[in-house]
């Protein structure tokens, strides 16, 4: 919804939970988050579906508008724009390491990044001349900007060095808390290519899968700046510039 533009109207809740072995108010704490955060993006939520289930799952379906001449795609992005991530990444990695009980601190700036809306990164981006847009989650960082690289017909640089990362990311996969999606994304992924210099642990954040990433811009130099100090005013402190596209191609990454 974010990632094109759009304002969320109405939500309903998705959810299994396991009725024999967790106890009611655990369901009730989850449908309160829930409602919390549609709250807070400006929804409501009509109604829901629940399935008695072993393994506890929760989500919304979402609908929405947007401006037909104002919607976002991923295949904007032209030769010169700088690229404006506005999340940290590690987020599956610090999951992955929480299962081990490591990392609490990674762990609890993670969970605070993921219950963050991207409502505010979106409504600021509104201002500028964004060319393409993308929110990063299951495939990573990687994952995301090969599809908008692809789509816009670009090839794309990412400076490893900018790329924002969550406490403790970088040093919980240096020990290998490295999700299996992160090991898929890689495998799928042929179109990157990582300077000699980028240490393997952040080559994982760049394929770690994200839940509840930030957006990721594609626009011009100059509004580019002008975005990232809105959002650094609006709170987001962790965005920033981790890249640009270079010229013409069929999605090719390369990051130094």
């Amino acid at each position: 919804m974010y990632a094109m533009g759009g304002r969320p109207l109405t939500a309903m809740n998705i959810v299994a939970f396991p009725t024999c072995s967790l106890p009611p108010e655990v369901l009730l704490s989850i449908l309160q988050g829930g409602q919390d955060k549609v709250r807070e993006a400006g929804a409501v939520i009509v109604g829901g579906h629940t399935v008695d289930d072993a393994e506890p799952k929760y989500g919304l379906s979402v609908t929405g508008i947007a401006r037909p001449d104002r919607i976002l795609t991923n295949a904007g992005a032209k030769a010169g724009d700088l690229l404006i991530l506005t999340k940290p990444l590690g987020t599956g990695v610090l999951a992955t390491a929480a299962k081990a009980d490591m990392f609490a601190e990674g762990v609890r700036a993670a969970t605070e990044s993921m219950a963050a809306l991207n409502r505010y990164a979106a409504e600021a981006a509104t201002r500028y001349s964004v060319n393409a847009c993308t929110d990063i989650t299951g495939f990573g960082l990687l994952g995301h900007l090969y599809e908008l690289a692809s789509a816009s017909r670009v090839q794309v640089t990412v400076h490893s060095a900018a790329l924002p990362l969550l406490p403790e990311a970088a040093a919980a996969a240096a020990m290998g808390f490295v999700p299996a999606g992160a090991y898929a994304n890689r495998d799928y992924l042929k179109t990157v290519t990582f300077a000699d210099a980028v240490p393997e642990n952040i080559r994982d954040l760049c394929f770690d899968p994200q839940t509840s990433g930030g957006l990721l811009f594609s626009l011009p130099a100059a509004p580019a700046q002008e975005l990232l100090a809105a959002l650094h005013e609006r709170g987001l402190a962790h965005a920033a510039i981790i890249g640009e596209v270079t010229k013409e191609g069929s999605g090719e990454i390369y990051v130094d």
